[in-house]
């Protein structure tokens, strides 16, 4: 009787929420207010916040960051973490760069490929991880290390110059006013979202986050998700570091440097939970702004750089301290 009554009542609960409260229940409703306020605040303390060249300028930010968070966002869905994700990027780029310059390949043809050599350094991740039961942290920390390493080997610490002015376009070009990584970025997300809301294998992701033992009992191929997660996550970093040697018109041995600490925390300041199973792509696109806005909000008030990490790192905790006080919830 009392499973009945549990029943019925709740959703005469849910049809009875107003707009407001369904807003405030979205896990991403909080960086979304974040986010507008910090613009309105930086548009009232700076003269050129607000203008089309500083605006484009923090989309495209953002988009390279957030391209990476959107992997990560896979991979912390399943409980899993890739530290490995910056290394990934910049040693797509250089690949990347080499297929272009030293092989002649078509600039047409060189993203979808070094898309193709990010998943495979993804799929490195996820056989230690999936297929050996090995901890994700010391996996991708490792990888990392060997990633950025041949980045050194191959370049000598040299950037790859120049790329052209043809494959310069995927990085610096626009299309209707929108920058081309700015469209890359929103068709991914929407991808995603696709993925994770309409299709077998998203809802799998969240499953096997949420309980990976269940999920296995169930007859979920949990090994398979976890693999390919993490392959994907290689992909979505290696897109991002190959759009930014487009932008630099050179395969910079520093790509994506820095891009691990922002991808996390966009991730889990859109609603993502570090424990698995609960997460919101939209979000991490919102998180991914929000610390972009911040970096530029920071360089146009003139605060020092050495400042600007501690803010970033504070932001960092107070994200991770949001999860735990969701997660008690």
């Amino acid at each position: 009787m009392t499973n009945d009554i549990t029943v019925t009542t709740s959703p005469a609960k849910a049809k009875s929420a107003g707009p407001m409260t369904r807003f405030w229940r979205w896990e991403a409703s909080g960086i979304l207010v974040a986010l507008i306020v910090l613009m309105a605040v930086l548009s009232l303390a700076t003269d050129n916040f607000m203008s089309s060249y500083n605006m484009s300028v923090v989309a495209r930010q953002a988009a390279f960051v957030g391209l990476v968070a959107l992997g990560q966002t896979l991979v912390l869905l399943v409980g899993g973490i890739d530290l490995s994700v910056g290394a990934a990027a910049g040693l797509s780029a250089i690949v990347g760069s080499l297929l272009l310059t030293m092989f002649g390949v078509h600039p047409y043809f060189v993203i979808p490929l070094t898309m193709a050599f990010g998943l495979c350094l993804g799929l490195i991740n996820g056989f230690f991880v999936a297929g050996l039961r090995l901890n994700p942290f010391i996996v991708t920390l490792a990888t990392w290390e060997i990633f950025a390493g041949l980045t050194m080997v191959i370049t000598k610490g040299y950037p790859i110059r120049p790329l052209g002015e043809t494959f310069g376009f995927f990085g610096k070009g626009e299309i209707l006013s929108v920058p081309v990584p700015v469209i890359v970025f929103l068709v991914s997300g929407l991808l995603l979202i696709w993925l994770l809301t309409q299709t077998r294998f998203g809802r799998n992701i969240f499953a096997v986050g949420g309980n990976r033992d269940a999920a296995l009992l169930v007859g979920i191929k949990v090994k398979f998700i976890e693999f390919m997660v993490f392959g994907l996550a290689g992909m979505f970093a290696a897109l991002a570091g190959i759009l930014f040697a487009s932008r630099m018109d050179a395969g910079q041995p520093s790509v994506g440097e820095g891009w691990l600490m922002g991808a996390i925390t966009a991730a889990i300041l859109g609603g993502t939970s570090l424990r698995g199973g609960q997460g919101s792509i939209v979000g991490t696109m919102l998180g991914a702004m929000l610390l972009t806005v911040l970096a530029n909000g920071t360089v146009l008030l003139n605060v020092s750089g050495f400042w600007q990490r501690v803010i970033v790192g504070g932001v960092v905790l107070i994200a991770v301290l949001v999860d735990l006080f969701r997660r008690r919830d």
